[in-house]
């Protein structure tokens, strides 16, 4: 299987995030999707050779990882974007959720991005683990570690200064306001349910 880039275009004139930020997050997303498939083709083509036990191979294995997520996250964070957010819906179950494991939404909410202030690089995820039943804000750290496994992504936000330094500078919290700002809750409820 191939993997293919997904458009975001439509994002371009969202609110909060300029369009030379856009595209060049754009590209970025891009560049993960060829890796991904750039690395599974040397893969088959080391297995094929009967080269699966050699350096390169374990060395490919390990970085799939980074450039697999890289691809998927910034897939989920683009999705979990519009340009007509409506907030969340009141009703929905995922809100019931959120306030019975956070206590509040604006407790959850104030969690998250507190998560998302932490120094460093990584994502902030919302995750469901449906054998608890249990949310989760997340720190992930890079793309390959931190995942809580078998849990569900929810909600993501990227908070690798790529996303927005240029928009921002150093001030992260303005951004992840803007981002709270164009989340499509109603995707992030449909990931939920």
């Amino acid at each position: 299987m191939v993997y293919e880039s997904k458009n975001f275009t439509g994002l371009i004139g969202i609110k909060g995030l300029s369009e030379n930020l856009l595209n060049n997050h754009f590209k970025l997303y891009e560049g993960y999707v060829k890796n991904t498939n750039d690395i599974l083709a040397v893969l088959n083509k080391l297995s094929k050779e009967g080269k699966s036990n050699t350096p390169e191979f374990a060395e490919l294995k390990r970085r799939f990882g980074w450039e697999f997520n890289g691809m998927r996250l910034h897939e989920y964070y683009f999705e979990n974007m519009t340009k007509s957010s409506k907030g969340i819906d009141k009703k929905s179950g995922l809100f019931k959720k959120i306030a019975e494991d956070f206590g509040s939404y604006e407790e959850w909410e104030k969690n998250f991005k507190a998560i998302g202030g932490i120094r460093g690089i990584g994502w902030v995820v919302l995750y469901y683990d449906r054998i608890a039943k249990r949310l989760f804000n997340v720190w992930v750290n890079e793309h390959d570690s931190g995942h809580l496994a078998g849990a569900s992504v929810i909600l993501v936000m990227d908070v690798f200064e790529h996303a927005f330094i240029n928009d921002y500078g150093l001030k992260k919290a303005e951004y992840i306001e803007a981002f709270f700002k164009v989340i499509d809750w109603k995707s992030v409820a449909e990931r939920f349910e």
